[in-house]
């Protein structure tokens, strides 16, 4: 047995938790059970048991869930849940977190329910982006509705309450039984088709899930959904809340909030208007007293008083303004007549003629002092240079020549140095003081060989 393949307890919870979280089908699974032990803690957590005539589960659902709920959950109840299957790492023990659930009575409609709802949330229909506003003032409304609920009595109250000048349509429809979705479909047509209605309230009074679910269906829906006319859907009460209220352009908590979001208050309206008015008139007599004043201002004023006085003084005034303008006019005149003299000036010294006039005897003046350079420059190099002349002369072959000495030049025009560098019968040049003699060799022979051949002579 290696040390790697022992566990501690939190790694083997841990590992077992993971599993749990890998596996597709317990992160959202239904069941159905009996509740027992149910406990709600302080904070508003739930606590309690599901189980069946076999075995038992853990859950909690937490506050942030369990605040949706429609109704209290208690001990011995059956009832549909949905949530996640996972492990409570401190116990070691797996538990369900629930995240819904409905009385089992009703689970296969809230399984319908919840299917619809996910369709259409795919296809837009619950965006935000597509729903209409409502008009401010309508003058037509249409309430679809049965004619005999609770439900058109508070709308219509609160309407004539509200906005007595709204005109209102009743389409009557069945809202409940298996005829209720096709009624309230084509009557949601017939309103859009006959285009001239402001708003259309769709609902009815509140209801079990069964009796709510003609407002479920997906063809009421999509007619909603397809509608030109703003829709506002009110069904049930507050808690309730129906396919219709996602599709809708607006939902109303309750019928009666229908009818409230759909027309302004007139008495609010009134007391706005009123507001207005007092405002109006607060601002014209303020106006009125201002324009008043300076009224009065104006009357005792010294130019109404005196206006022959005024006007002397004025021409008066005039005048000084006159001669005052006058002599600033001359002097800026002056002014300006001095810059120009002196631009004038600055312009005709840059002229190009004064320019060429001035770099000629600007070369002249160069060109001088160049030759004098240049004389001064050959003087003080003709003396060296006369000097290495001489010393050339000196040192050159020529003047060796004058005393009787020759240079010899091979056939490549090459200095003779040596004997070695010469053979029997070659082509010698042989320069003289006047001129070249042209020879060829008859004998070579070395200094050491002639001195023999002198002293076995002499001998």
């Amino acid at each position: 047995m290696s040390a790697e393949s022992i566990y501690t307890i939190t790694e083997l919870t841990r590992y077992i938790k993971n599993q749990f979280e890998y596996d597709p089908v317990l992160q959202s699974v239904w069941l159905r059970g009996e509740l027992s032990n149910v406990k709600r803690h302080s904070r508003g957590h739930l606590y309690f048991t599901v189980k069946d005539e076999n075995s038992r589960v853990q859950a909690v659902m937490f506050a942030g869930h369990n605040r949706f709920l429609t109704f209290k959950p208690e001990s011995g109840m059956n009832v549909l849940i949905r949530g996640e299957i996972n492990v409570y790492e401190p116990y070691g023990q797996y538990q369900l977190y629930a995240k819904e659930m409905q009385p089992d009575g009703v689970g296969s409609l809230f399984l319908a329910y919840e299917e619809l709802k996910k369709l259409l949330e795919r296809e837009g229909l619950f965006a935000e982006s597509r729903k209409k506003g409502l008009p401010r003032f309508p003058n037509r409304i249409a309430v679809i509705t049965s004619p005999t609920g609770a439900a058109i009595r508070d709308i219509v109250t609160t309407l004539k309450r509200r906005y007595p000048l709204a005109q209102i349509t009743l389409l009557p429809v069945l809202v409940q039984g298996d005829q209720a979705p096709t009624s309230i479909k084509n009557a949601i047509e017939r309103v859009d088709k006959a285009n001239c209605f402001d708003v259309l309230i769709v609902g009815r009074g509140g209801g079990s899930i069964e009796e709510l679910w003609a407002f479920n269906d997906e063809g009421v829906a999509r007619a909603i959904a397809s509608a030109q006319v703003p829709i506002i859907s009110a069904v049930g009460h507050e808690t309730d809340y129906t396919i219709s209220d996602f599709v809708a352009d607006l939902r109303a908590p309750t019928p009666t909030g229908a009818a409230e979001l759909a027309v302004p208050d007139v008495n609010e309206l009134n007391r706005y208007v009123k507001s207005l008015s007092t405002r109006l008139f607060q601002r014209m007599n303020d106006t009125i007293s201002r324009e008043r004043s300076r009224h009065e201002r104006l009357i005792h004023s010294y130019a109404f008083r005196y206006p022959e006085q005024l006007v002397k003084q004025k021409e008066q005034q005039l005048d000084v303004a006159l001669d005052k303008l006058k002599r600033g006019m001359s002097v800026r005149l002056y002014e300006q007549g001095h810059i120009l003299d002196k631009l004038d000036q600055r312009l005709l010294s840059a002229h190009p003629e004064r320019k060429l006039e001035k770099a000629i005897q600007e070369q002249k003046v160069l060109k001088g002092r160049l030759t004098a350079s240049i004389i001064e420059l050959l003087k003080s190099k003709r003396i060296p240079f006369e000097q290495k002349i001489n010393e050339l002369h000196l040192l050159s072959p020529l003047r060796l020549m004058e005393r009787g000495y020759n240079l010899a030049y091979d056939e490549r025009n090459s200095i003779i140095k040596t004997v070695k560098s010469i053979k029997k019968g070659s082509a010698l040049n042989v320069r003289l003081k006047d001129g070249y003699v042209h020879c060829q060799v008859v004998k070579v022979s070395s200094l050491v060989e002639e001195e023999k051949s002198n002293v076995r002579e002499k001998g």
